[in-house]
């Protein structure tokens, strides 16, 4: 379930970026915001489980960075 959202989040990040590309930022940096709190709760847990439970969050953070981006580099690469 937790995938599905993720995965939304950056479809409709990407086409936020393409359509509006200075407008995205906002929801893009709040989306992080939220991983960012989760991967530091998880990170709190002793020793190697810290890593692990912090880990999908770091990589959603990631991932819906690179679709903000790759919406945003598109836009920028249309000839029009």
């Amino acid at each position: 379930m937790i995938i599905a959202a993720v995965v939304g989040v950056c479809v409709v990040l990407a086409v936020l970026a393409f359509f509006v590309p200075r407008l995205s930022r906002h929801p893009e940096r709040g989306t992080r915001r939220t991983l960012g709190a989760g991967a530091r709760a998880g990170g709190k847990a002793p020793g190697i489980l810290g890593r692990i439970f912090s880990k999908p969050f770091q990589s959603s953070s990631r991932a819906v960075g690179r679709s903000g981006s790759a919406g945003r580099r598109t836009r920028r690469r249309m000839p029009f």
